[in-house]
């Protein structure tokens, strides 16, 4: 079965420094979906282990499969525009509407 319109959660506004946790999820899809968020319109990369050379700065944690992204301490350059697509290899992605995070 595809994969529904996700339902997205994200703050409006986020202090800086405190820890803040995006959600995304959609019931339908079997198998069930993984889901990407994007900032900007850009794929956010999902972190593993302790990070690396290339992405020193990633100051979240993206987890596929339960649609989660968190933030340990946001900054202001976590401000932005967010939105998450549900993808389960059957039928076309979801993605949900897109909204904006100011930190």
């Amino acid at each position: 079965v595809a994969p529904t319109t996700p339902v997205c959660v994200v703050p409006s506004s986020a202090m800086t420094g405190t820890v803040v946790q995006l959600s995304c999820k959609e019931t339908e899809g079997s198998p069930p979906s993984e889901y990407q968020w994007y900032k900007n319109g850009v794929a956010l990369l999902e972190k593993t282990g302790t990070g690396s050379a290339r992405t020193p700065n990633i100051t979240y944690t993206m987890n596929k499969k339960s649609g989660t992204l968190i933030f340990n301490t946001v900054t202001k350059n976590d401000t932005g525009e967010y939105f998450c697509e549900a993808s389960n290899g059957i039928g076309l992605s979801q993605r949900c509407s897109v909204k904006r995070m100011q930190v």
